[in-house]
């Protein structure tokens, strides 16, 4: 129990970060009415909690390098569990906003790369084989049990008990047995720790993620309600291309410290290993699944289907159960088989996943197809998932291991908040598009009513359920048969814009698989054990 009792104290600690995601997601229309928030405002947050990890899991690498891995994970599992605490009293959105998506993605950044450091300090030859699949299983098992914990804690208790319980086992367990790790000694170094670097990456990646999040409520080209314009435009194209242009500047940055002799963020020499950018592609491809499809389903479960979050979370396990065992077989099939047919093979399953869950999207739902559809998805994620960890710790030299494990993290965060932004505002554009027309060609709709409705849609419709709908048309004083009229066409439009979402998701899959060519054509049984994610 002593030799193993590192990698449960690491193990609990991914649990714990690896959980607090899906919680969220299955939890989303009840933290929404709880807070008196929206579903856009809650899809910046979930967008926002990935990508500050994504933004700084290279400087979260970089200072456990410099301070000590051990003393990294002790500073990030602090942080987190002030996020946590903080999101668990949130009086409103900003509060949850703060403590959640900015406090805890901090602390995730410095506690997420030290894990894998960590888990090697610690163990050796099979040993450290054992403890990697160790993180692997937990990881599995935390996808596959957060939408459960998070669905029956929300219905019957509340979703803050999550986050409160999450500070608990912090403050009484992981703090507590975290002097059990072993690290190895922290070499002095003479050069400055490459801050600009941090502020380029992050930037880079908050402008793009952000600008694509917002882009519902500002447009895409035609402005709808953006804070400024560009030459009349909206501003979210012009902010990416922005966003491109500063992660442009980061590699140059990055290249130049490299060679005035100084420790760069991130060595740009790993990103010319054509196995290694293979490996990171199908990361972000297959994150960008996950988190695109995990925030489309609660909306449909829970707006459409009007299913509490429990019962979210049951519909949701084919994914995840699926996920989780494919990933435990995958180890299996990585000695028969080369990492780019596998890795592959699980893509193209995922995307016939998708394909067959967007048949399922109905108004009272197909119950087999969409459980086929969510097992599907989940073998295919699973099957490629268990692959990348192997294809990127063995692209680069050992010694490289922490910067490899950055991009990893970077890679899989960056993934998740595109996911989340391009799903989401596809939803969100194609409900506004598809409703008003719906109402303008609805000739049972007397003119003024569909004139007002036309112009309330203009700076965004939100996600809401048909009763709600209902409601705020009565409040408005619109005759009951009229408001009827309405609440159909916004039902239908709404599982267009759902299965528009699905759809992104479907075609991002698809497109990105030329980006995996570079993947490994030959077994790599004598690679290191996948389980790092």
């Amino acid at each position: 129990m002593r030799k193993w009792l590192p990698i449960l104290v690491l193990g609990l600690a991914q649990f714990v970060m690896v959980i607090d995601g899906t919680v969220m997601n299955v939890s989303i229309t009840v933290v929404v009415a709880d807070l008196n928030t929206t579903v856009s405002s809650m899809q910046l947050a979930i967008a926002t909690f990935t990508l500050t990890m994504a933004a700084l899991m290279l400087a979260g690498a970089g200072i456990g390098a410099r301070i000590g891995r051990r003393r990294a994970f002790v500073i990030g599992t602090i942080i987190y569990a002030v996020g946590s605490m903080t999101t668990a009293l949130a009086s409103g959105f900003e509060m949850l906003f703060v403590g959640w998506s900015i406090i805890e993605g901090i602390g995730a950044a410095m506690v997420i790369p030290a894990i894998a450091a960590l888990a090697a300090v610690n163990y050796s030859g099979r040993d450290r084989a054992v403890a990697y699949a160790l993180l692997g299983g937990v990881a599995g098992a935390a996808a596959a049990a957060g939408p459960l914990i998070g669905g029956w804690v929300t219905t019957y208790f509340s979703w803050r008990w999550v986050f409160a319980a999450e500070t608990i086992m912090i403050v009484l367990l992981i703090l507590p047995l975290s002097g059990k790790i072993k690290d190895l000694p922290v070499p002095s170094r003479s050069s400055r720790f490459d801050l600009t670097g941090v502020v380029l990456s992050a930037l880079s990646m908050g402008v793009v993620v952000l600008a694509l999040v917002s882009a519902s409520s500002w447009g895409f080209i035609r402005p709808l309600n953006p804070p400024f314009e560009v030459f009349g435009f909206a501003p979210t194209i012009p902010l990416v291309l922005c966003g491109l242009a500063v992660g442009w500047a980061f590699l140059w940055w990055e290249r130049r410290v490299s060679a005035n002799g100084g420790e760069p963020l991130v060595g740009t020499d790993l990103l010319g290993i054509s196995t290694l950018r293979s490996g990171l592609a199908s990361q972000m491809i297959l994150y960008f699944i996950i988190a695109g499809s995990f925030f489309v389903l609660p909306l449909y479960l829970q707006t459409v289907l009007n299913l509490d979050a429990l019962q979210s979370g049951i519909r949701m396990l084919p994914l995840s159960v699926a996920l989780f065992l494919m990933a435990l077989a995958g180890s299996r099939l990585a000695t028969r088989y080369s990492p780019r047919i596998l890795i592959r093979l699980g893509i193209v399953t995922a995307c016939l996943g998708l394909l067959l869950l967007i048949g399922a999207i109905t108004p009272d739902a197909r119950g087999t197809l969409f459980a086929i559809a969510m097992a599907v998805i989940g073998l295919g994620v699973g099957l490629a998932i268990s692959q990348i960890g192997n294809v990127n710790l063995s692209s680069a030299d050992e010694s490289r291991s922490n910067e490899v494990g950055g991009l990893q993290g970077t890679a899989q965060n960056l993934g998740s908040s595109l996911g989340v932004a391009l799903a989401g505002t596809a939803v969100f554009i194609g409900l506004a598009a598809t409703f008003t027309t719906a109402v303008s060609d609805n000739d049972d709709i007397n003119s003024a009513l569909q004139k007002g409705v036309t112009q309330a849609a203009a700076s965004g419709v939100q996600v809401i359920t048909v009763q709600q709908a209902q409601a705020l048309l009565e409040d408005q004083g619109v005759p009951a048969d009229q408001a009827a009229e309405v609440v159909d066409d916004y039902a239908a439009s709404k599982l267009q814009a759902l299965r528009l979402g699905l759809g992104i998701v479907f075609i991002v899959g698809l497109v990105g698989l030329p980006l995996t060519r570079g993947l490994p054509r030959q077994t790599l049984t004598s690679a290191p054990q996948p389980g790092a994610e």
